[in-house]
């Protein structure tokens, strides 16, 4: 047990430093590089030590359930908003969501003669560039949408090659 505290709880605090920092940035736009990718990745670090951090101290850990009213109260409180985060604000999921989804439903849906004016190129090309990347449209009134379904790995390699230069 004693092995374990020795890493765990460096791992938790580490975890956490790393988290908070490039939680900020995000959140004030400051990110660059690797800090949204190292963030979602290394949540899973901060979860693995806070886990093991929990397990090594359990019995100090059952005491906050037992004993502090404020300490109930402050974790019920974090329930509730983690269960209202599930929830979107003012019809936001009805209207599409956050702008770049927008733009990329509009680009998926739209016929690709449509898109090939944001691109500058003429649609001919395009789609003899998709279907060289195994991504056949039947015509020039056809959207990637019409052959994706949904598939977002697919929307994303036609994305690739529609706006490569």
């Amino acid at each position: 047990m004693k092995t374990l505290r020795e890493w765990a709880t460096p791992l938790t605090i580490g975890a956490f430093a790393f988290m908070s920092i490039t939680g900020v940035l995000m959140f004030f736009h400051l990110d660059s590089g690797l800090n949204k990718l190292g963030h979602e990745w290394l949540g899973w670090a901060f979860i693995t030590g806070v886990a093991l951090h929990v397990f090594v101290n359990w019995k100090p850990f059952t005491r906050y359930f037992l004993s502090s009213g404020i300490a109930r109260a402050i974790i019920g409180a974090f329930v509730v908003v983690l269960a209202g985060s599930f929830f979107s604000l003012s019809g936001s999921r009805s209207e599409g969501g956050p702008p770049p989804v927008l733009a990329m439903k509009a680009i998926t849906q739209a016929p690709i003669a449509n898109v090939a004016a944001l691109t500058g190129r003429p649609a001919a090309e395009i789609i003899d560039e998709l279907r060289k990347a195994g991504i056949a449209l039947p015509s020039e009134n056809a959207s990637i949408d019409s052959i994706a379904h949904g598939d977002r790995e697919l929307e994303s390699k036609a994305m690739m090659v529609l706006f490569r230069r």
